[in-house]
């Protein structure tokens, strides 16, 4: 065996940040990156592939791999895009200054797998007596995506862990509730025409318009609906329209226009119910008068992506365990959707805690501060000394 690498945090965050792993790239080489190093220390590890074989789920385990009852430490590989974003470092590359490390990945989230790949040779030393599980994906920033087939195989192949921590930027702060997301693109086909004969033309424009305008008046109804005294903020499902774009010239009637949404539904909602009725509405209201005019108008809308919520189950053993790792009196509900409500569904316990905050997450000059570094390292050494039998 080779001998056992060993990078202390800094230098494996150095390291993680260093591949270029934005959604649209392979990650292949990080990957195998960390395949070498655990193999380096006596750890197999196993990939989870994509279809096109150019990306790489990555699973392994510290300890006994067919005892029930380990920990799963949880983090996505991929990034956001850099481009057109004022960097004042090379995003790739760490630099600290004013007590923050700056680089893309530094808060969302490869800290906190630098962190835990750096401590593998302390969660090894005395021979785990509880199993720690590392779970690293692919591309979860476009929607959660890459992480599905790697949990399939954990519930397949393994016994049930008692809890999965995603170390996404929660400030060190235990979270056990957040929404979910779903996000749809839609676009409306047309009759072009001159701009003087509107009466022999269907305007894309217009009748999109109109499909925007109902899912604004369902986010007034979702708002008013609210529970002020939820644990979210804000204390309800709330729908966004991202980007529209159509129309060719002024003295064009629009053939086609496009629109991309999304709502995030509180976790005891319903996932289907905005959809359900903004495609009625569609089919039942505005086609018919588009077709009126011109039989091939069409209103097309594709899911681009969907992902639960977390749902708080309090009183959990694995929640607890976190909450003393964390050494949090109270866990806390966030907006933004992670990997988390997945490994819910498979009904693994799910929270999470990691270092950095999320404000800072898809920014230029992303940031970490060394303080939630440190703070993480307290985390993981508590961890050792759990998973090793000793008191914490």
């Amino acid at each position: 065996m080779a001998k056992p690498q060993i990078f202390s945090p800094r230098e494996m965050i150095e390291k993680l940040i260093s591949f270029d792993t934005t959604s649209h790239l392979s990650n292949l080489e990080l990957i195998e990156f960390v395949e070498t190093y655990l193999a380096s220390h006596g750890v197999s590890s196993r990939r989870v592939m994509n279809e096109e074989g150019t990306k790489a789920n990555l699973f392994a385990t510290l300890g006994d791999d067919t005892q029930a009852g380990g920990i799963v430490l949880s983090g996505h590989t991929d990034v956001v895009p850099v481009e057109g974003q004022d960097w004042s470092s090379d995003p790739f590359g760490v630099v600290e200054r004013d007590g923050k490390l700056f680089g893309r990945g530094t808060s969302d989230m490869k800290s906190f797998i630098a962190l835990a790949l750096a401590y593998v040779p302390e969660f090894l030393k005395d021979g785990p007596k509880v199993p720690v599980h590392l779970a690293l994906s692919y591309d979860e920033e476009v929607g959660c995506l890459g992480v599905r087939p790697m949990i399939e195989s954990i519930v397949r192949s393994l016994p049930r862990p008692q809890v999965v921590i995603v170390g996404e930027p929660s400030s060190m702060k235990v979270v056990n509730a957040h929404k979910g997301i779903q996000s749809y693109s839609t676009t409306v086909t047309g009759l072009e025409f001159h701009s003087s004969q509107t009466h022999l033309g269907v305007s894309a424009i217009q009748y999109a318009v109109e499909l925007i305008s109902f899912l604004m008046r369902l986010a007034e109804e979702m708002r008013e609906n609210g529970d002020p005294s939820s644990r979210f903020s804000p204390p309800y499902t709330t729908i966004n329209i991202g980007t529209i774009k159509g129309g060719t010239a002024l003295n064009i009637i629009p053939k086609s226009c496009s629109f991309v949404w999304e709502y995030r539904p509180l976790p005891d909602a319903s996932p289907s119910e905005i959809i359900d009725r903004f495609n009625a509405f569609a089919e039942e209201d505005v086609l018919p008068r588009m077709r009126k005019v011109f039989a091939g108008a069409k209103i097309e809308t594709i899911t681009r992506a969907q992902s639960p919520g977390l749902a708080a189950l309090d009183g959990d053993p694995g929640e607890t365990l976190v909450m003393k790792l964390a050494q949090c009196n109270s866990a806390e509900a966030v907006s933004y959707n992670t990997e988390a409500g997945l490994f819910q569904l498979a009904d693994i316990p799910t929270v999470i805690c990691g270092p950095g905050d999320i404000a800072q997450a898809h920014k230029p000059d992303e940031f970490v501060e060394l303080s939630q570094l440190a703070e993480c390292e307290k985390f993981m050494k508590r961890l050792v000394d759990h998973v090793s039998g000793r008191s914490i």
